[in-house]
């Protein structure tokens, strides 16, 4: 069975807002068993998505369509449906009950233009959008299965889960498929693939492995294909163990996670407590750390040094070193990380500052020059990193480091 995801808005086109929908929607049809043959972006003009629409009925049988189903006259996604479906539109009781209802609580008069989202395709079978204004609706034709929802990232995800993929789990022709992720860090795309070549080369026709890369990090995904669940799951488990064993210290952590989830769990096993202490990456190693459930346990706090003088008034940062040796050095970050350890109470912190880009900072150090410092109960260690030039990868880049150095350094500490 495949599908195709169409995406309405000028304002994805334009680079306003990122289609993170579309993704969304495709992991989700992927794990149960349905593929995605394309995912099409469109204006909000008719002419488009009657030609999207068109072309995705000869590609897919089933066509999820998110966008355009707002109340101002750039919103045409419904009139464009029911032009392509040959149907009127007809005013829903129960979903203009839900609308009124929102207007009454917030205190607000319902205007006329608010009751047109109770408005729907004659034949559809409504989705009812618990979350929002606009519903849903599932228009099956000519044997194919067209979903339409609102574009609000949020509502559409409600949709999904509660209306969609519980019914399209009872479609004939999915595909079963299975998938394992390992995630990785400390090494580039190209090195780990020569690293694990030899377990790739000789995969079976049935599993599939494919590289995610993201800045820092790299996850390996096996996606298997076969009529049995669990004679398939042993052989992404086996092949998935020869990866482990293959990427060696780079190896972070089996599923679908992150470094700031390894770290906080390999801390909270061993009842340790972290600090952070940041310059260039200016609060972004905190803002993955704290975004974990549950990071409070183990996370004490950061200090966003970004000016010497809050080095020395936060950190206690000798004067005379960063005289010496300036902001962006191994002396300083040495200091800076032994500082935030003693401020904040915790077993190890880590310290991060160099020059972020996009051009050199004032004594000349190139963009991507950044030291890193973890100060521990027994030692510091430190590490220089000499990145590229855009400024929010290495951003990225330098925190995924770090935390993926701290957890190297945890690990050998506990052999």
């Amino acid at each position: 069975m495949l599908a195709e995801i169409i995406t309405i808005g000028d304002e994805i086109l334009i680079g306003q807002i990122v289609d993170t929908n579309s993704a969304w929607m495709a992991v989700r049809l992927n794990e149960i068993g349905i593929e995605v043959k394309q995912i099409t972006t469109v204006a909000d003009r008719a002419a488009d998505i009657l030609m999207a629409l068109n072309l995705a009925s000869g590609r897919a049988d089933v066509i999820l369509v998110t966008g355009g189903l707002g109340p101002t006259k750039d919103d045409v996604t419904k009139h464009t449906l029911a032009t392509y479906f040959g149907q009127g539109l007809r005013r829903d009781p129960e979903v203009l009950r839900h609308v009124e209802a929102i207007f009454k609580r917030r205190g607000r008069e319902v205007l006329d233009v608010n009751k047109q989202q109770a408005d729907v395709l004659e034949k559809a079978e409504v989705l009812f959008n618990s979350l929002g204004t606009a519903p849903g609706m599932w228009i099956s034709h000519q044997n194919r299965h067209y979903v339409v929802m609102p574009g609000v990232p949020f509502e559409m995800k409600h949709l999904m889960e509660e209306r969609v993929l519980p019914r399209l789990t009872f479609f004939k022709g999915r595909t079963p498929l299975d998938h394992h992720t390992l995630l990785t860090a400390g090494l580039g795309e190209s090195f780990l693939a020569e690293r694990i070549r030899d377990i790739e080369i000789h995969l079976p026709s049935q599993i599939h492995l494919a590289y995610l890369p993201k800045p820092g990090v790299v996850r390996l995904r096996l996606t298997g294909i076969g009529p049995n669940h669990e004679v398939l799951e042993q052989k992404l488990k086996y092949y998935a163990q020869q990866l482990e064993e293959a990427c060696g210290p780079y190896f972070m952590a089996h599923g679908d996670v992150s470094l700031a989830e390894v770290i906080l769990a390999e801390f909270k096993k061993r009842g340790l407590k972290l600090a952070a202490a940041e310059s260039c990456t200016g609060g972004y190693l905190a803002n993955l750390l704290t975004a974990i459930p549950g990071s409070s346990e183990v996370f004490q706090g950061s200090a966003v040094t970004y000016s010497n003088l809050s080095k020395t008034a936060l950190l206690g940062v000798d004067p005379g070193v960063l005289e010496t040796y300036d902001a962006v050095s191994e002396e300083v970050v040495i200091e800076m990380s032994k500082g935030a350890a003693q401020v904040f109470a915790a077993d190890y912190a880590i310290a991060v500052s160099g020059v972020a880009g996009p051009g050199s900072d004032v004594t000349g150090l190139p963009a991507g020059h950044i030291w890193m410092a973890i100060s521990g109960p027994d030692k510091t260690h430190t590490r220089l990193f000499q990145l590229g030039k855009d400024r929010r990868v290495n951003i990225q880049t330098a925190a995924a480091f770090a935390l993926f150095e701290l957890i190297a350094l945890i690990r050998e500490k506990a052999k």
